[in-house]
């Protein structure tokens, strides 16, 4: 997933928590999307919940989309070009449709639903997504995971896997990364992290145990789920501190509630994002796009894309700094 925004932000996170609805009472704070459009004039638009001013990260999740379903036919297909990145792995999961990914390790693979991909660009690689032309609507979501100090000019690497359906009373889960529900996902990450697609029953109450060191996040996709005594509509974020060692969710309504759980210790480094791009400082910023403008060996070459290669923004005209989380309660 590229960031096709032609003027890319780079926002400067404080302590302030704005953006979204209040905690509720058990302590949830509730993340509002933005809306965000993919580029061209039938652009696809995506809902942005990370990163904004109320939080960065959620352990090491820095970035996610949430889109769809859309009408191919009358708003427009999944059409990103060859497009960089550095510091992070990229995390796909869809509900409906298909995509075609390939990347400069010479990987062609489809996206489908229920299978996830991950994609590891440390020191750097570039990809391409396309959405199938039998692919009638597009939903799913994008993910991105900020590469720690250790492990950010890692090797590039490909990963495909297909969860079991784990079926609980009142609840389908399928776990994409970590472990969640006796599943485990064979997935390799670089900090501990929780990815998993539940889906709550009409009338049902889920309660699942999870790592206490983690914060979670639940991103509501259709319906709508109670979170620790907060409610969460489609296309909200629910935000959890540390502490807790089980997670509740409910669903009131008379239709399923599909939601995916994100997870992980909260990641203290400071990191600097702009654009494809996650460093540790403006400098990292800069050299990266003037590499990827100058087509250097850094980020390779996608062989076979149907689409032309996606040029870098204009830098902003400041210093881009760090991004950080308010202080966890």
């Amino acid at each position: 997933m590229s960031n096709t925004e032609t003027d890319a932000a780079a926002l400067r996170c404080g302590a302030s928590v704005d953006g979204g609805r209040p905690a509720g009472s058990l302590g949830v704070d509730v993340l509002s999307a933005r809306e965000v459009p993919l580029g061209g004039p039938r652009a696809m638009h995506v809902r942005r919940t990370l990163p904004q001013r109320a939080r960065t990260l959620i352990g090491a999740w820095c970035f996610a989309d949430h889109f769809g379903p859309h009408e191919v036919a009358t708003q427009g297909a999944m059409d990103l070009p060859p497009h960089p990145h550095t510091g992070l792995q990229t995390v796909s999961w869809l509900f409906s449709g298909t995509f075609e990914h390939r990347d400069t390790l010479g990987t062609h693979a489809h996206i489908r639903p229920g299978e996830v991909n991950l994609m590891t660009g440390g020191h750097g690689i570039a990809h391409s997504e396309v959405s199938t032309p039998d692919t009638t609507v597009i939903h799913g979501v994008q993910l991105w995971v900020a590469l720690p100090e250790e492990h950010r000019n890692a090797s590039r690497d490909f990963q495909h896997h297909a969860p079991e359906l784990t079926q609980l009373d009142g609840a389908g889960i399928r776990v994409f990364l970590g472990s969640l529900a006796g599943q485990v996902s064979p997935v390799r990450t670089f900090t501990p992290l929780l990815g998993a697609e539940i889906v709550v029953e009409p009338r049902a109450t889920l309660t699942l145990s999870v790592d206490a060191a983690f914060e979670h996040g639940l991103l509501v996709d259709s319906g709508e789920i109670g979170l620790a005594g907060t409610l969460l509509r489609s296309a909200e974020l629910g935000y959890l501190p540390p502490g807790a060692d089980t997670v509740t969710m409910v669903n009131e309504t008379a239709a399923p509630a599909r939601a995916i759980l994100l997870g992980g210790p909260p990641f203290e480094e400071e990191i600097v994002m702009w654009w494809n791009f996650i460093g540790r400082s403006h400098e990292d910023i800069v050299r990266a796009r003037e590499d990827w403008e100058a087509s250097s060996d850094r980020f390779g070459v996608v062989k076979g894309s149907p689409v032309d290669r996606l040029p870098a923004p204009a830098l902003p005209n400041a210093v881009i700094t760090p991004r950080r989380n308010p202080p966890t309660r």
